[in-house]
């Protein structure tokens, strides 16, 4: 279940205004939408793609808001999810290795 800023995030983003709340925030360039944590862009995302970075801090709650985003705006399914301290990305095909910078289409 997502956290209230989390509902509240990604109603910006599918409503296409710029948001921000605690240290959480949307901007848009043109099309691509961009979420930010404490400043540090951990996601961003258009027509066919999403890119995911960890901004070099794996924390809960960066995992949390790239979940949030990929469960509204990805494909079912996907999610980041951490075994043995490393991050994956699931996908259809199976779990990957989480890199930042990686890009899903």
């Amino acid at each position: 279940m997502a956290r209230k800023i989390e509902t509240e995030m990604n109603a910006a983003i599918a409503s296409g205004r710029n948001w921000s709340k605690g240290n959480t925030a949307v901007s848009f360039e043109g099309e691509v939408a961009k979420v930010r944590l404490h400043g540090n862009l951990i996601a961003e995302f258009g027509e066919g793609f999403i890119t995911l970075w960890d901004a070099c801090w794996r924390t809960n709650t960066t995992k949390s808001r790239i979940n949030a985003v990929l469960e509204a705006n990805g494909i079912p399914g996907e999610c980041v999810f951490q075994k043995n301290y490393q991050w994956f990305v699931n996908q259809a095909g199976g779990a990957i290795p989480f890199f930042s910078g990686m890009r899903l289409n």
